[in-house]
């Protein structure tokens, strides 16, 4: 399989509400060096894969609100390959969209499709593991996704089990679970036939477009109306979104297909989707407060994330023990940290506010 024929979709069309404040409407996660290592989160996504596929096999799927920051952002990407939804749909949709797209350019692509704001600490096993998928996808008509070797029984987690047969580099998937509550990951932790949904798939074109058709063909009509990378594209795509189903790719077509198979895979990874998460994969200080400030000093305090857009603040904090303190322009949050969770209640709850959407 030639290097030209491998292409990638970077999906990042989220709000990331459970990062507020930082995360805002205008300013979601995926565009913020949320690690503070100099990097934004689609950038690293885009630094991981370009060592793999050509820049100008790259695309990006975003909310049409967000198509300009993904220019100012990854410049190397050509201009055309960063494409606005005009609507939030959920991820069959854009997958279909983007599927149509690289299939008129390559019949013969291959694509593997990326969140832009996942953190992976083992780039080099995740190379390999890409590399061995794009075989196997351009090979046979598989549906393939990496599943991350589980290392707790985490119930904010999609799970995939697989069907262990024989020693290989892969296997096919049995099922599907959505998020699962604590007992029942707890067994899928000791079954050892389980995996972490990390939400990435390798395909070729016509494998996937065979999947759209057979389990969700409605959806499919729907795009065969447009004519893909010409000029009248965009206005298409606006024309049939509102009357396309608002489905994940997983509900819509991986938990039916028979032909899904699943390469185990420990990456170091993490899909940063709480403030705890990225205090797990932060630098800490000697009392393990997560925070990259000049001037911070702490008193019987421990445990603790802080993040301030301005580092030329002093910040003292005494008496604070696992707590999460975000200081933005708009917004002080000061919460527990074992309520991440429900920090979109919070900003639910703050929208009712009069003239409350200027803090989003």
């Amino acid at each position: 399989m030639s290097k030209s024929d491998k292409y990638c979709v970077i999906m990042a069309g989220g709000i990331g509400s459970r990062f507020w404040p930082m995360s805002t409407q205008k300013f979601p996660k995926q565009f913020q060096d949320i690690l503070g290592v100099g990097r934004t989160m689609i950038q690293q996504t885009y630094d991981r894969i370009s060592k793999l596929i050509p820049k100008e096999n790259i695309f990006v799927i975003t909310n049409k609100e967000y198509v300009e920051l993904s220019h100012q952002q990854l410049p190397e990407i050509p201009q055309e390959n960063i494409v606005g939804e005009p609507l939030m749909k959920n991820t069959a949709a854009c997958n279909l969209y983007m599927a149509n797209k690289i299939a008129e350019i390559d019949p013969n692509a291959t694509m593997v499709v990326l969140p832009a704001d996942h953190l992976i600490l083992k780039e080099e096993t995740f190379l390999e593991k890409i590399e061995i998928a794009f075989k196997i996808a351009a090979e046979h008509e598989y549906l393939v996704t990496l599943g991350i070797t589980p290392t707790r029984p985490d119930t904010g987690y999609g799970y995939i089990q697989f069907v262990d047969k024989h020693d290989s580099d892969y296997y096919k998937v049995k099922t599907f679970t959505e998020k699962p509550i604590l007992e029942i990951a707890k067994s899928f932790l000791e079954s050892g036939d389980f995996l972490w949904n990390a939400g990435i798939f390798i395909w070729n074109v016509k494998s996937i477009h065979h999947a759209f058709e057979t389990y969700l063909p409605e959806m499919t009509q729907h795009f065969t109306a447009c004519e893909y990378n010409a000029g009248n594209e965009k206005s298409c795509i606006e024309l049939i979104y509102p009357k396309v189903q608002k489905i994940s790719i997983d509900n819509g077509i991986l938990e039916k297909a028979k032909n899904v198979y699943v390469i185990p895979a420990d990456l170091g990874w993490s899909d940063l989707g709480t403030w705890t998460s990225v205090y797990e994969n932060g630098e800490k200080d000697e009392n393990e407060n997560a925070a990259n400030l000049k001037h911070l000093l702490t008193y019987n305090s421990k445990g603790n994330i802080i993040r301030l857009k301005n580092n030329n603040k002093a910040v003292i904090i005494d008496g604070l023990n696992d707590y999460i303190i975000v200081d933005t322009d708009k917004a002080l949050l000061i919460c527990p940290r074992d309520h991440d969770q429900i920090i979109k209640d919070y900003v639910l709850d703050l929208k009712n506010f009069k003239k409350g959407d200027k803090f989003m």
